[in-house]
């Protein structure tokens, strides 16, 4: 499974490359194996604030409709067009053009390293 080494993650299988206050956020590896085939993608609106933990989007795959959650505190920047015009994108490539949206993050938000997440996924 990939991992990337240089992105944070949370134990909702989110992950985010947090760079000077802001953070692009999509959905592991993990995740979008274990939900199939992604047909439709809902985002937050831009300039939403978000609340860590707190719904802010949906992904429906061929399997089940499971929540997106807010990974960090903040203001959505910007969404992934792309994403809500392919959804395919999420499962195709999650680390890169399936990014979801970015958010300027206020606080610490309680991430883990790629060590701790792969921890986490082998755990089940």
């Amino acid at each position: 499974m990939t991992v990337p080494d240089h992105l944070s993650y949370t134990d909702q299988h989110e992950w985010l490359d947090l760079q000077d206050g802001v953070a692009r956020v999509g959905i592991t590896a993990y995740a979008a194996g274990a939900l199939g085939d992604v047909v439709y993608v809902q985002l937050p609106e831009v300039g939403e604030r978000l609340t860590a933990g707190s719904t802010c989007g949906e992904l429906e795959s061929t399997k089940s409709v499971s929540d997106l959650c807010s990974p960090a505190d903040g203001e959505v920047l910007e969404v992934n067009r792309e994403v809500l015009d392919n959804s395919g994108l999420v499962n195709d490539d999650p680390f890169g053009a399936g990014w979801l949206f970015t958010v300027r993050v206020s606080g610490e938000p309680e991430l883990l390293d790629a060590t701790a997440y792969r921890q986490l996924t082998e755990e089940g």
